[in-house]
């Protein structure tokens, strides 16, 4: 493995910055961590001896990083950070899905995922172009919930639909959409995909026609909720709805 420096999206591996991210990829992908990083003055800190107690039990290299991990994290205050190989996970077909289509903020995507993970869907796709979901600022938005989510990237929605046929597709969106409320009136399929577009653009047109659009109600105030926002509203009022 050569010598560490800032984030390079063309490597195979990228960095859990910060001790509770760190902790979740030693825990739920041991398989992928390459080395701990660790800084010299988080010696005596709690959550850094457990990180480190784990990586020695999973033959997991630990060394003392400090300028790594600077230029890792962007902050002289990171004390821990995970080298972990990149992966790419199988959805699973029979468990609702969370689709984000050309999603361009890591600070979003991170969130969702997290978002995701905390209200029960475990499965999320996101559509390029896209953030880099490994980018460490979207591994430490997610705190460390990349981890446990089965994540896959797509060239296209198509690509996506053609390996999930026949799923009760959802898009969030303005155009041709019934309001949130009246949809969850009816039966939701545990087969689905809840489809959110960018954050400035929103899902394209053609999108329009798939499914049930749906949008999500707010008054003359705003014009559109936070993307993060709006996801997280969806994912706990559809969760709610969705068989078991």
């Amino acid at each position: 493995m050569p010598s560490l420096s800032a984030y390079d999206p063309s490597l195979d591996y990228s960095y859990a910055p910060g001790i509770f991210p760190s902790m979740e990829c030693l825990l739920h992908r041991p398989e992928n961590v390459r080395r701990l990083l660790v800084h010299s003055s988080a010696a005596g800190r709690e959550g850094v001896g457990k990180l480190t107690a784990l990586a020695g039990k999973l033959g997991v290299r630990v060394e003392e990083a400090d300028r790594a991990l600077a230029r890792i994290s962007g902050k002289e205050n990171c004390f821990a950070a995970a080298v972990f190989g990149k992966f790419s996970d199988t959805l699973e077909a029979g468990e609702p899905h969370v689709v984000l289509h050309n999603p361009g903020d890591s600070g979003n995507v991170g969130t969702i995922l997290r978002t995701a993970l905390g209200l029960g869907i475990r499965d999320v796709a996101l559509i390029r172009p896209c953030v880099d979901l490994f980018d460490p600022r979207t591994v430490r938005a997610s705190m460390g919930g990349i981890f446990r989510l089965r994540v896959r990237v797509y060239d296209t929605f198509d690509a996506y639909r053609t390996e999930f046929p026949g799923r009760m597709l959802y898009p969030f969106m303005l155009d041709a959409s019934r309001p949130m409320q009246q949809v969850l009136e009816g039966e939701v399929p545990r087969e689905c995909s809840l489809v959110f577009g960018n954050e400035g653009r929103g899902l394209p047109a053609e999108f329009a026609g798939m499914g049930q659009p749906v949008r999500i109600e707010s008054n003359d105030c705003v014009d559109s909720l936070n993307l993060s926002v709006a996801a997280a509203i969806a994912i706990y009022a559809f969760t709610r709805k969705i068989p078991e």
